[in-house]
């Protein structure tokens, strides 16, 4: 997943609660208007605390950023040092603005007051206890369980100590079933020490929620969609249901070539695929697999690296071409600062942090990337991917600093995803960096491909949340945590441990949402807004082709329509920035379907005669 830095200041502000130290504040919120003894806080009272609030966000919003990206791009202790500070700062702010926005729960405040007061308690991920003691506990509990994971090391059976990234590219290239089960098994002996600090986490947790007025901490996270809790939690379960047949078919046919290369005896052919033979660590996307079940005729006929060489692509060109698809669909070009203040290159003579990722410094117009890009076609459409963040966070850069972020928290991803989807044939005939299009006998090898890695990553990304949920609400306790986790694990996945479990395994743990405590119903939301997102703007675009053929490049029309969402922000429940757009105000996964009909039908055939279901 790639992240997406912007000022939107309660975002911003709020996504550093989880590991700041909660002392003695160093900074002092804004207080409601002095009242009278007895006297019940007004709408004016409220007014005047959100606008104080929205000052003081913005400039901790600046800051935070300034610091943020510093320690990014030159990674030292003293940077380190000032990022935490900042941290810090921001943490204490958060944590007193959720509480005094709280106070006017039972006030009479405008629909506009109430939106605001909310976000500001809902920004909070893991909200204190209005306990000194209990909130340093729980500021202690998040740095270490963060800590645990980002020094987790294995020592396998040869003597290396290997890190989480040298396991993750053995699961991905390796084919030997021993190897990747060590690899498997090695990385999880990081977790079960994570166990008790988690369940800790989870009653403190608990107990910020319930003086916020919430439940649970799983109420209070489904509780920022703009619908009741138990709603947001059924409309899930709806969209997965329309998914499943076709993650059903995907699933029996790469469970069958999967049989095919390690054997039946090792992948039984009635029962959930074993969870280390499919590329990834957790199993979550399965696109490094592609070649052990990749169709006969699969090649497209080009290499889309190959080709960003011959047209003399470096990595400012390739930067230049993914800004010309937006400026195709009208939008303004990137500000020159852009030019000048974004990373681009992984640096000689410095460490720092490539992962891509889109940053709004300022609120208005110092918006950039950093990447350490590679000339290679994959990281041609993550730039497209970026850039989507990079032009959200402009459009909506006129609304008030609460409303500056994403209609919910799944638009972001999303709206980066559905420009490169847009990244087709068709796209790349266009711009001139292929000279013809395959023929649709190549489209099979493309959507499976991509299915691979989006259609296998639903389930996942629902049972993440669904389990911790469950967790938080007491109906899933610590004895049972690993247990209920392969529960889940098989019933929406078809994927099971390779080896039987402790029940103490604390397997959750190896996977680093969970003790980062980073909600994770954001990413499946993505996963089937991108394509909803996509065919829409493709109609509005004129399209004739088949869905997954369909690039919106050079389409006013899609533009004007795409910028209008963009610029409404947060401001807006995401219901009426989903009808600009769909022309319906509920989500509808029959969009996912379209886009894969033909590798639907493809899979279907070559089902024929085996035994699928899990």
């Amino acid at each position: 997943m790639n992240k997406s830095f912007t000022l939107s200041a309660v975002a911003l502000v709020m996504s550093t609660v989880l590991y700041g130290c909660m002392e003695e504040a160093s900074v002092q919120s804004p207080s409601p208007t002095p009242q009278k003894a007895n006297q019940a806080l007004t709408a004016k009272d409220a007014e005047t605390f959100l606008n104080n609030v929205e000052q003081e966000l913005i400039k901790l919003g600046v800051e935070a950023n300034q610091a943020e990206w510093i320690y990014s791009n030159f990674i030292t202790e003293d940077t380190e040092a000032l990022s935490a500070r900042v941290s810090q700062k921001t943490t204490e702010a958060s944590v007193q603005y959720a509480i005094e926005a709280a106070k006017f729960d039972n006030v009479d405040v405008s629909a506009d007051q109430k939106r605001k007061l909310d976000m500001l308690k809902l920004g909070l991920v893991m909200p204190a206890p209005q306990d000194p003691e209990k909130s340093a506990k729980l500021a202690q509990l998040g740095s270490q369980l963060n800590g645990m994971y980002g020094k987790g090391t294995y020592t396998n059976k040869a003597g290396q100590t290997l890190d989480l990234g040298e396991m993750t590219t053995t699961m991905a290239t390796s084919r030997d079933y021993d190897e990747l089960l060590e690899i498997w098994e090695g990385w999880r002996t990081i977790s079960p020490a994570m166990k008790p600090l988690y369940v800790k986490q989870a009653e403190l947790g608990n107990e910020g929620a319930n003086s916020l007025g919430y439940k649970d901490l799983g109420v209070m996270w489904r509780s920022k969609y703009d619908m009741p809790a138990d709603d947001f939690a059924k409309e899930l379960d709806r969209l997965w249901g329309q998914i499943k047949p076709l993650y059903d078919d995907l699933h029996c046919y790469v469970r069958t070539e999967l049989g095919k290369e390690y054997g039946e005896d090792k992948v039984p052919q009635n029962k959930p695929i074993p969870a280390h033979l499919l590329g990834n660590m957790w199993a979550q996307s399965w696109g490094n697999i592609y070649d052990l079940v990749a169709p006969e005729d699969a090649d497209p006929g080009y290499d889309l690296t190959e080709q960003l060489e011959k047209k003399n692509y470096d990595e400012i060109k390739m930067v230049k071409g993914a800004e010309k698809f937006f400026t195709s669909l009208g939008f303004d070009p990137l500000p020159e600062t852009f030019w000048s203040r974004s990373l681009f290159t992984k640096p000689k003579d410095r460490d720092v942090i490539c992962h891509a990722s889109a940053w709004n410094l300022d609120s208005k117009d110092d918006i950039r990337i950093k990447m350490c890009i590679q000339k290679t076609g994959e990281e041609f459409a993550v730039i497209h991917h970026e850039l989507g963040h990079n032009f959200y966070q402009r459009a909506y850069k006129n609304q008030s600093t609460y409303y500056q972020g994403s209609a919910n928290d799944g638009f972001h991803e999303a709206i980066g995803d559905t420009i490169a989807l847009s990244v087709t044939p068709k796209y790349l005939k266009k711009i001139g960096l292929i000279d013809t299009i395959p023929d649709e006998s190549k489209d099979i090898g493309l959507l499976l491909k991509m299915a691979l890695d989006k259609v296998a990553f639903i389930p996942f990304g629902l049972l993440v949340d669904q389990w911790r949920w469950k967790v938080y609400s007491g109906e899933i306790t610590p004895e049972n945590y690993n247990t209920a986790w392969w529960e889940l694990r098989e019933k929406y996945q078809g994927v099971a441990a390779p080896v039987e479990r402790d029940k103490d395994a604390f397997d959750p743990g190896a996977k680093y949402h969970i003790p980062g405590g980073t909600p994770y119903s954001r990413y499946f939301l993505a996963h089937i807004q991108q394509f909803e997102f996509h065919k829409a703007l493709c109609e509005i675009s004129g399209n004739t082709d088949p869905i997954h053929r369909c690039s919106i490049y050079d389409s006013k029309e899609a533009g004007a329509a795409l910028n209008t969402v963009l610029e409404m922000g947060a401001s807006k429940p995401w219901q009426e920035a989903y009808k600009v757009l769909t022309g319906t105000e509920q989500m509808d996964a029959t969009a996912v379907l379209d886009y894969f009909a033909p590798l639907q039908k493809w899979l279907k055939e070559k089902n024929q005669g085996q035994q699928c279901g899990f």
